[in-house]
Formats: structure tokens, sequence, C-alpha cells
């Protein structure tokens, strides 16, 4: 904590003992689709400064400066530039963008820069958002009120499993990708895979989806669900939007599996093998559950005796009502509403250190660039 306010006071990356300040990098899984070039699209060429500011950065990039400046006036092509610096490193990238509105801007040339590769957006998924408040004057409990959007929601998603999965990946992102997520290790943790020809048991493969916030819906298929009709198991991942998996077993071995139109029901395609992530990034194994309850618990007993000998008796009776119903739907079900209120918990860290963000997802090899750096 201390090297990270020395580095934002002064700017400087060198703390007491003269190493680079880095964040949390937790281990990531082997890829499963890595090794994919980074291709750029596009009828124009480099032109005008364009090609030296492309050689400069690229030079810079070769030499590791860990900072480097791009200036123009607007219409002069630095989307341009900047995707030319990533088909010439061909190193995954961030690109953050300063609101919700050039994030989508940028989003879309980049889709068109890279038809091929994984362009992936990644802003606040609230369309509305009321905090949490407590009025102790008149015992008012205003809960947090939110709308979430589907949409939104799956294209974090999906850029997550991308930083995970891939080598060609580019996230254009706003500032929601410093607040805090789920953490790396237990996201990758509560993953898992099937292949065609496995052995494994129905109701353990149910067991572990439910696990992993998946939720069964029978006759409302949504992104997010999974159904089960004999011995078939059809699953709607959190990352895909017209696309679901069906598992048909025979006995306890998977005979086949198959991506389908979940809208249709149309056949699109053979799969060998599929990898399940969450339905939520702050979903946690169950050891590591248990551990954040009882820490959780031992906080709570120090808050109430805290808050009793000041005299607030309203207030503590207010703070462990709302906790031990959150610590009952922990138990019951892996989550609660507000879950995100414990993350340090369920990611162990200690108190005042940074929560896990996109950044800790992101490659160490990775480009960021700031667009519109002065705002």
């Amino acid at each position: 904590v201390a090297a990270l306010s020395a580095l934002i006071e002064s700017g400087n990356p060198l703390h007491k003992d003269g190493q680079l300040w880095t964040p949390h990098r937790p281990a990531r899984p082997e890829k499963s689709e890595g090794g994919i070039a980074i291709k750029m699209v596009s009828d124009f060429e480099p032109a005008g400064d364009q090609p030296t500011a492309i050689k400069d950065l690229v030079e810079g990039v070769d030499r590791n400066d860990r900072t480097q400046v791009l200036l123009g006036v607007t219409g002069s092509g630095k989307t341009f530039t900047m995707a030319k610096v990533i088909e010439e490193t061909q190193r995954p990238a961030l690109i953050l963008a300063p609101n919700k509105t050039l994030a989508a801007q940028l989003y879309a040339e980049f889709k068109k820069f890279f038809p091929e590769n994984a362009v992936e957006y990644f802003v606040s998924y609230y369309d509305y958002y009321q905090p949490e408040a407590y009025v102790p004057r008149t015992d008012t409990y205003i809960e947090k009120e939110s709308s979430i959007n589907e949409q939104i929601d799956r294209m974090r998603h999906s850029a997550t499993r991308s930083l995970l999965e891939r080598d060609d990946v580019i996230i254009v992102a706003s500032v929601s990708c410093i607040y805090g997520i789920g953490s790396v290790e237990t996201y990758t943790a509560m993953t898992f895979q099937m292949q065609v020809g496995d052995r494994l048991d129905q109701r353990s493969l149910l067991a572990d989806l439910v696990a992993q916030q998946y939720k069964r819906q029978d006759i409302n298929f949504v992104r997010g669900s999974f159904r089960v009709r004999g011995d078939t198991i059809e699953i709607f991942p959190a990352h895909l939007e017209d696309r679901a998996w069906r598992i048909s077993m025979f006995g306890d071995e998977i005979e086949s599996i198959t991506e389908f139109d979940p809208l249709t029901g149309q056949k699109t395609g053979e799969l060998k093998s599929v990898k399940i992530y969450a339905n939520s990034h702050y979903v946690t194994p169950r050891p590591t559950l248990n551990q954040a309850i009882k820490s959780i618990k031992e906080e709570l007993k120090y808050r109430l005796q805290e808050l009793e000998k000041a005299g607030r008796l309203l207030e503590a009776q207010r703070l462990e009502q709302r906790t031990r119903f959150d610590l009952e739907m922990l138990e019951a079900t892996g989550s609660c509403a507000g879950i995100e209120n414990y993350s340090r918990y369920l990611t162990g860290r200690a108190p005042g250190e940074p929560p896990p963000t996109l950044f800790e997802y992101v490659p160490d090899n990775a480009l960021i660039f700031i667009d519109e750096s002065h705002v």
C-alpha cells in the first residue's frame, strides 16, 4: 500500500528498495485458444506522419519504455496508429477511454480493424444504481437498488474469458476496469472442462453448474442458465449471446457436445471439448467461502462491540441483522445481494490492500493505451 501511494504521489515506479512496483500477478491457467496472430484489416495504408509515429512507438515497446506519448489533432488517425502498433508488436492490448461513449466508439472501430481477433468491451454494467443507505434517526434502511444491463454483463464475461484463453485479445474499457471484480484465482478455480468421451456423474455436473451460479431453467432458457432433458444437458454459457452447448450422455459417458442456437434449437456445430466459466466474477470455491464466512463473523463481533460501547445500539442491531442475513445466503447459495461488499474476505486480501481488478487478468506483456489521457 505504501509503495502504491508513493507511486501515485511521485509518478516514480521505483520504491524504497529500488525495485519496480508491480500489482498482484496471480498464476493463470494454460490458454486453450492461444497462438492466433493479431491481423489488421484496412483499405488504407499509414500516411503523413503515421509511419514515423508507428515506427517510433514500436521501437519504444521493443526497448521496454514504460511510457510513451502520441500527440495529434482530431482526425489525424491516432486510432489507426494504435491499431498498427498492436499489429506490429503482436501483443494483447487494453485501451482505456474516459467514458462509455468514447469506449463504444473505439470498440466499433477496433472490431472493424480486427474482425478475426478477440476485440472485447469492458464498461460498467449498471443502467441504474442507488447505493444502500441507513438513516439512524428514523431507523430507515434504504436497500441498494440497481438495474444490470444483460448485454454489457455478457460482454464483461466475454472479456475476462478472452484474456484467460487467448493471445490475440484487445480490450476497450472505461474507468470501470480499475474497480474491483472477483480475483483471477477464485474465478479460474471454478472453471471446468469437458471432452467427448469423458466419464462423469450427471448429478455432480449439475451441482458444479449451480456452484458456478448457473440457474436451472427448464422453460425460460436464457444466458447463465441450464436445463436437463433426460440424458441431455443444455448449457447457455455466461459469455455467449446466440450460442449454447448441448451435452449428450450415454450412461455416465459424454457421447457428443453440440453447439446450437438457443432460440431455434438448430444445431450450428460439433465440439470436441468445452470449458465452462462461472456466471459471476465473484464465484468462490466452497473451502474459500467457508473461511471467508468465518472471518466475516469475527469482524462482525468486533464491530458490534465497538458500536455497543459507543451507545449506538440501533446501528448495531441493523448491522447484525443485515450481515447475518447475508451470511445465511452465502452458506446456502454461495452468493448474496451486494456480495462485492465482502470481496476482501472472498479474495483473502489484507485491510488496505488494493482489490482485484481487470488489470490482474491482463497478461504481463500487454500494451496499455490511455486514450484522451489529458481528460
